[in-house]
């Protein structure tokens, strides 16, 4: 799908010059549908996203079926994808158990999934906060045993539907237990999509202080007051160059009924591009991708930027 030249590119300054897109539509995009995506589908989901320029597509999750049925393919799927060139399959896992089926697989990046607050901790994982870190801290340690890049979720990080607005302290201490055990990255999620610019900059200040260097930290913003790109301009000018996207923005949260869908990539890929951030993102092939996967959905993608460039084809 062509662009026709578009988005005029006017670089700004203090920003980074490239950005990595951390693609989460066929994991986190997908996990809330109601209808069984076939495997098929979802390989080759992830195989035109990979042919669009996207080098990190989170591909599943090892968790038990009856948590999340539409990822209980993850043994069948991950083997159809896992040798795709230029590409890193990242998939998350629940605890041992489940790093354990990852890795017989040859996963070579893993996600744990933490929250910020007791009370999202206990919908999405059955425990407490501190239940859940310690559940936590064998799989980061034996996944770095095996060499494996390690990702810590921190979900809840601006507002909780239960808790209202959540100290930024309570998630710096969430982050630093994670890095303490020896996580490589960490994903700050705004998981019902409630955040603002000025808590965005609040929040990666207070991480600075406690120690967690800007270059660890990646964003996960959801869109439901229409916050999402001006919140990733925030942590651009903070120095974040990893910002996770959903391709059509695809995905909501099954524990979190206010959470609407993922910031999407296209419309992120727009943004980005239009400041002269590269990429490696070709905007048209990944239009198409989405257009092709809400096909199989059966509705049409709630991307703005999916919606004006197939309509522009039309």
């Amino acid at each position: 799908m062509s662009v026709d030249g578009l988005p005029m590119v006017v670089p700004a300054p203090g920003l980074p010059a490239r950005v990595r897109i951390h693609e989460v539509g066929a994991r986190d995009g997908l996990q809330n549908e109601k209808t069984a995506v076939p495997t098929a589908v979802k390989a080759e989901f992830i195989r035109r996203l990979a042919g669009a320029g996207l080098t990190t597509i989170e591909a599943t999750s090892f968790v038990h079926p009856e948590w999340v049925p539409q990822l209980a393919d993850a043994k069948e799927l991950f083997p159809l994808v896992s040798d795709l060139p230029g590409a890193a399959l990242p998939v998350l896992v629940p605890n041992r158990r489940g790093l354990d089926r990852a890795l017989a697989l040859g996963a070579e990046r893993v996600a744990v999934f933490a929250s910020a607050t007791e009370s999202f901790a206990k919908a999405n994982l059955n425990r407490t906060l501190d239940e859940s870190l310690a559940v936590f801290e064998p799989v980061v340690r034996q996944a770095k045993d095996q060499g494996v890049h390690v990702r810590g979720y921190v979900s809840m990080c601006f507002g909780d539907p239960w808790e209202g607005p959540v100290p930024p302290h309570q998630v710096a201490r969430v982050c630093t237990a994670l890095r303490d055990m020896g996580c490589d990255e960490l994903s700050l999620g705004d998981t019902i999509g409630v955040a603002t610019a000025g808590q965005v900059r609040e929040l990666l200040g207070l991480l600075n202080e406690r120690g967690v260097p800007t270059e660890v930290i990646g964003v996960h913003f959801h869109d439901t007051y229409g916050q999402a790109l001006a919140n990733t301009l925030a942590a651009l000018q903070h120095g974040v160059t990893t910002v996770d996207a959903s391709a059509g923005g695809l995905g909501g949260c099954p524990y979190a009924k206010s959470a609407t869908g993922n910031l999407a990539t296209e419309d992120l890929v727009w943004m980005l591009h239009g400041l002269g951030i590269e990429t490696g993102v070709d905007l048209g092939r990944l239009t198409a991708t989405s257009v092709w996967m809400a096909e199989q959905l059966g509705r049409p993608s709630p991307s703005r930027t999916v919606r004006a460039l197939s309509h522009k084809d039309q």
